[in-house]
């Protein structure tokens, strides 16, 4: 009987100890410890790491490549993830790669994600540090979508404060029952749309304007594509030049002249001074010009008693009859 219960003891606890190595054994490979293979380490410092934990699972451009071995405190801003990846992955990992914290869905457990970077670097080695990329956290979004939420509220109430002023305001509805506003606006309307068809038509007469002037039709498209007219011009343009020095040199003439004339003048001699400052001069000439104006009238006497004298009558009034005739040919 003793026997019986000794064997019996035996085969209970051998039970329970196979049923314990089961569950652990079940709980490791849940875990993905990766017990009946070869792995390496690799590490990553967070300064959050949002709630990961030990045996979190960990992705190389999301295929499943290791665990989550320890996550352990260095400092008060630094937190070290040591990570247990396969042996075959250090083929593809390199010292670029950034890890970032993930959820395995919408709500689902952590992840650690490590991300290729392009360029040129060397493959990991075991104990390696990689870079890491700061996402953010559930906290952190709850607090921009409890600020944003905020905003909304202030924005919600001075948009009702808006609809009640409006509401309140007798001229903004004088102008919506005001039945003379639809018909302006759409006079206003159609006098955009004429200004737009105006100013279309005036852009293609713009543009057949320009198009001649490239041809060459027209008097502007000949003054700019014909190039004997620009040879004219400049031609032109030397007469002009020369012109101007000519009368630049004239002028300096008058002005040397005029300097003398007032020379003269000031000396009190010359030509000048004669004529318009000497009085017997002046009473000389005066007496020429009467003597000649008493010899004029005096040689009209003559003539008009020659012309009644009988020895020249007759030849004056030939001369009158050849003047009359040669009016009549004329007319």
């Amino acid at each position: 009987m003793a026997k019986q219960t000794i064997s019996n003891i035996k085969l209970g606890v051998f039970v329970i100890t196979g049923l314990l190595f089961l569950i652990l054994l079940l709980y490791m490979i849940g875990k993905n410890e990766n017990l009946f293979g070869s792995t390496f380490r690799l590490r990553a410092q967070f300064g959050n790491v949002q709630g990961l934990t030990s045996g979190n699972n960990i992705r190389y451009a999301g295929i499943q490549v290791g665990t989550v071995k320890k996550v352990r405190i260095l400092n008060d801003t630094l937190i070290e993830v040591v990570m247990l990846i396969e042996t075959k992955m250090k083929d593809f990992i390199r010292k670029n790669a950034v890890v970032s914290i993930g959820t395995d869905g919408l709500m689902g457990n952590h992840v650690l994600n490590i991300t290729p970077v392009a360029g040129t670097a060397d493959l990991v080695g075991d104990n390696d540090i990689l870079p890491v990329k700061k996402m953010e956290s559930v906290d952190d979004m709850m607090q921009t979508l409890a600020k944003t939420n905020e905003d909304v509220a202030v924005i919600a109430s001075q948009l009702k404060n808006t609809v009640l002023r409006i509401n309140s305001s007798t001229a903004v509805w004088e102008i919506l029952d005001d039945k003379t506003v639809p018909q302006h606006i759409r006079s206003s309307l159609i006098n955009v749309r004429s200004a737009t068809a105006k100013a279309s038509r005036l852009i293609s007469d713009l543009q057949l304007v320009l198009s001649d002037i490239r041809d060459g039709k027209g008097s502007l498209g000949a003054i700019i594509t014909d190039s004997s007219f620009a040879q004219n011009l400049q031609a032109a343009l030397l007469r002009i030049n020369e012109v101007g020095a000519d009368a630049d040199t004239l002028a300096k003439t008058i002005n040397s002249l005029t300097r003398q004339v007032q020379d003269d003048l000031d000396r009190g001699g010359g030509t000048a001074n004669v004529l318009l400052k000497d009085s017997t001069f002046a009473r000389n000439l005066r007496e020429s010009i009467l003597n000649i104006r008493e010899g004029t009238d005096g040689f009209n006497e003559i003539m008009e008693a020659m012309k009644h004298s009988f020895l020249f009558r007759g030849y004056f009034r030939n001369l009158e009859k050849q003047k009359k005739a040669n009016l009549l040919l004329k007319q």
